[in-house]
C-alpha cells in the first residue's frame, strides 16, 4: 500500500543536543565469555557479536549511574547550550524504550529532575526505536501551531538488565542455533542518555531549522521484533528485508517533494554493519557521509540517533543538510531532515 505522511515546518529549529554515556565499557569478549557454555554447545565459534553484527563494544551504567540521572544531565547541559531557562520550556517528551515501572511517566521523574515549571506539559512517547524522532516531530508541530515556545526531547537507556536476563536464559537452555539468534539483538544493545531543546527559528536565527520530512509504516510486520526486559525475540532475515523495502517505499515516494540523494550527513539508526551497509546499498547513499557509532557504542535504542547526530556536529558546518533516518520495530520509518 502506497502513502507517506509528510510534515513540513516553517519556524522550528534544533537549538542544542547533548548526550550522556555511561562509564562502564562492556566488550562483545566480555558477552561472549559470559556465553562460553552456550556457545560451545552450539559449536558457535568465538568474535560472533564482532562478525555478525560488527559491535566490538558497548557501554552500561557503573555503580551509582542511572538512565534518568544522566538523561537529566544531558538535559541541563543541552539547556545550557540552547541558553534556554528551564523555566522557559513548555513541553518535556521523554521517548525511552527503558522503563523502570508501566505508571507513572518516566517524564514526571525527568521534569521535576530538570526544575521544569508546573506549566510544562510532560509525557512519555513510545514509537520504539525511532522515539527520538518521533518526539522531534511532535514537538516541532506544537511550536510551530504557537502552542508552545520551547521544548525538550530526552532520551535515556539503561540496557543492563534485558541483556542479563538474556545471557542467562541462553545459557540456561537446551535450544538451538535458530533460537539463540533469535535472542541475538539483545547482545547488541548498549545504554546512553540525550537531549535536545527545540524552538522557534525567527528568535533563533542561527540555529539549526527543522524542515521535515516523512513516515511511512509497514504494520503487517509488528511481531517481527518483540521485546521487554525479559528479552528481544527477533525474526532478524524477515525485520532485515521488511525494513529495507519500507525505507526504500518510503524513500521513492519522498522524491517527488524531498531531494535527498546529495545530503551532507545521513544520520542513522545504529543497529549493526548488516543494517547499516543495508542501508547505504537500497537507498544509495555516500558511505562517506554515514557516520556509525554501533561499534563502540552497540544499538542505543532511540537515543542512537541524537547520540551520533552529538559526535557529527563539530564537523557541521552553517548550511550542511543532515537527514535523520531509521526504522523502528513494529515496523515503521522515519526521515527528518535538519538544515544546519
Amino acid at each position: 500500500m502506497a502513502g507517506n505522511a509528510t510534515t513540513r515546518f516553517d519556524n522550528v529549529s534544533l537549538l542544542s543536543v547533548a548526550s550522556t554515556l555511561p562509564s562502564r565499557v562492556t566488550t562483545s569478549d566480555d558477552i561472549e565469555g559470559r556465553l562460553a557454555a552456550a556457545l560451545t554447545r552450539l559449536r558457535l565459534r568465538k568474535g560472533l557479536l564482532r562478525r555478525v553484527a560488527g559491535v566490538l563494544e558497548r557501554r552500561n551504567w557503573s555503580e551509582g549511574e542511572t538512565s534518568d540521572d544522566a538523561t537529566i544531565d544531558a538535559g541541563r547541559r543541552a539547556l545550557a547550550e540552547a541558553g534556554v531557562d528551564p523555566s522557559q520550556i513548555g513541553l518535556i517528551i521523554n521517548t525511552s524504550v527503558s522503563r523502570p515501572h508501566l505508571e507513572p511517566s518516566v517524564a514526571v521523574r525527568l521534569h521535576h529532575g530538570l526544575g521544569l515549571p508546573s506549566s510544562a506539559i510532560n509525557f512519555d512517547v513510545a514509537n520504539a526505536c525511532l522515539g527520538f524522532v518521533s518526539g522531534l516531530s511532535l514537538a516541532a508541530t506544537m511550536i510551530e501551531s504557537g502552542q508552545i515556545r520551547y521544548a525538550m526531547i530526552v532520551n535515556g537507556e539503561d540496557a543492563d538488565e534485558i541483556q542479563t536476563n538474556t545471557i542467562r536464559r541462553l545459557v540456561d537452555a537446551d535450544g538451538d542455533r535458530e533460537a539463540f539468534m533469535s535472542e541475538f539483538a539483545s547482545l547488541t544493545l548498549g545504554s546512553g542518555a540525550a537531549a535536545a531543546v527545540l524552538g522557534r527559528s525567527d528568535e533563533h536565527p542561527d540555529a539549526h531549522r527543522i524542515l521535515g520530512g516523512v513516515t511511512r509504516a509497514a504494520t503487517q510486520f509488528h511481531e517481527l521484533c518483540v521485546g521487554s526486559v525479559d528479552g528481544m525475540f527477533t525474526d532478524a532475515k524477515a525485520l532485515l528485508k521488511g525494513g529495507l523495502d519500507l525505507v526504500v517505499s518510503a524513500w521513492r515516494e519522498a522524491a517527488s517533494e524531498w531531494d535527498w540523494s546529495r545530503m551532507d550527513r545521513y544520520i542513522t539508526h545504529q543497529v549493526s554493519s548488516v543494517h547499516t551497509n543495508a542501508i547505504v546499498k537500497a537507498a544509495g547513499l555516500d558511505r562517506s557521509r554515514v557516520p556509525t557509532t554501533y561499534e563502540r557504542l552497540g544499538n542505543v535504542g532511540p537515543a542512537s540517533i541524537p547520540i551520533t547526530l552529538v559526535e557529527e556536529q563539530a564537523t557541521l558546518a552553517k548550511g550542511d543538510r543532515v537527514l535523520l533516518m531509521g526504522v523502528g520495530s513494529g515496523l515503521n520509518t522515519a526521515m527528518l531532515e535538519l538544515a544546519w
